[in-house]
This record gives C-alpha cells, structure tokens and sequence, in this order.
C-alpha cells in the first residue's frame, strides 16, 4: 500500500519505519521537501519525502501525526483534492505545552481534533486510534506484557476495518482492537491522554498501556 506519513517527529518516524518494514511504500512529509529528519529517514530505510502535500497526492492511505494543535493547519496545506476518498489515520494529540509539563488537552470547540478534521475534509474517511500511548507501544503492543487494549473510532465502517488491519500487522491481536462506535467518541480517547501523561510522569516509562476487563457473564 502506498502510505503517506504526515509528520518528522518521533512519532511519525517510527510509525513510517514500520510500515516500511511491512513491505508498504511509504513516504514521510514535512513543511518543506529538503527537511532533515525526512531526508535522513528515507535514506536509512529506503522511503520516499517531500512536502506534506507532495507525499499525500499519490499516497492510498494517510497518517496524521503532527501536533493536534496544528494538524488542520497542515491538511489544509495538502488540500481537499488530495484527501478525497482517502482513508486518514489521526493518531495526533491537541498538546499545549505552553505552561510546561504536563501539557494541557486542547478540544476544539468541546469535541476532538479528529472531529475537527472530519469537518473540514467531508469527503475524507477520518479513523483515530493509537493516540493513548507511547509510539513504541503502537508499532510494538508486546513491549507490555498481558492484555492491553487498543482503541478505535470512525464515521466509516470500511475505514475502520483498514486501519483494524493495519493495527493487526503490528501485532494487535483482534479482541485487543475495541471499536468505541462513531467519530464523537475520540472526544473520551483524546481525553484519557491526561490521564497517560500523569502515569507516565509518575511511572518515568511509557511502557504502559490501558487494560479494559470486564466481569465473567453471570451464569444462567
């Protein structure tokens, strides 16, 4: 599959480094065409960069993984033409860092910034997930041991079920994949992120990760 991955930081670089190793046909973007960190990956691993909107043209799939701040800045750099149809992973997080660590959770306007693309990009099939732990944990769920849970939601059941693959190949096994319902619920997973960054600020790793169980069905 040909993927494009929006974003030079940590993790949009380990998330196109795994892609790439899977076999697909992955490129990174930046604001410009000669950014270093986009320059040095495709070199190392054999990629492909360029400008946001330049890898995202003829890209099948999408990865959002800028900043949540300023993730609607740079789609609308890529354009609506270039986004139609396309399926867009948002694994981003509205983080303001402006009065230190930890940083505060922005929602635009009480929802969440996948809504916020959504909105603006109608015709682009918006799915969150991986948003509520460490890039790491993302590309390599056994890092932690036992049941741990991904999260995942979207408008469009077909978009899901793409990204559900994706996860897979990771190595999220299937009952580890909960689908929260609709777009409206990374409103809660883009929220729970508060509470990673206490965790993670308290337990000094990332290598942690949420656990849904649920009670044995009561006997008939």
């Amino acid at each position: 599959m040909k993927i494009a991955v929006l974003g030079t930081g940590e993790v949009g670089r380990r998330l196109a480094t795994k892609l790439a190793s899977l076999g697909h046909e992955v490129a990174i973007g930046s604001r410009t065409a000669d950014n270093a960190e986009a320059v040095k990956w495709a070199g190392e691993y054999g990629g492909g960069h360029g400008t946001f909107a330049g890898v995202a043209g003829p890209a099948e799939l999408v990865v959002n993984a800028t900043g949540g701040l300023v993730s609607l800045a740079v789609l609308r750099s890529v354009g609506a033409d270039r986004l139609r149809g396309k399926v867009l992973l948002d694994v981003s997080n509205g983080l303001d860092f402006s009065e230190g660590f930890p940083p505060k959770v922005v929602t635009p306007d009480g929802a969440s910034v996948a809504e916020q693309l959504q909105h603006a990009f109608s015709e682009t099939r918006v799915v969150k997930s991986l948003n509520t732990m460490t890039n790491t944990v993302m590309v390599e769920p056994g890092r932690v041991p036992g049941h741990h849970n991904v999260f995942l939601s979207g408008d469009d059941e077909d978009a899901k079920a793409v990204v559900a693959g994706l996860l897979g190949s990771f190595g999220w096994a299937p009952d580890r994949i909960l689908d929260l319902g609709d777009l409206t619920s990374a409103r809660a997973t883009e929220q729970l992120v508060q509470l990673w960054l206490r965790l993670y600020g308290m337990l000094g790793t990332g290598d942690f990760n949420f656990s849904v169980v649920t009670a044995p069905a009561p006997a008939a």
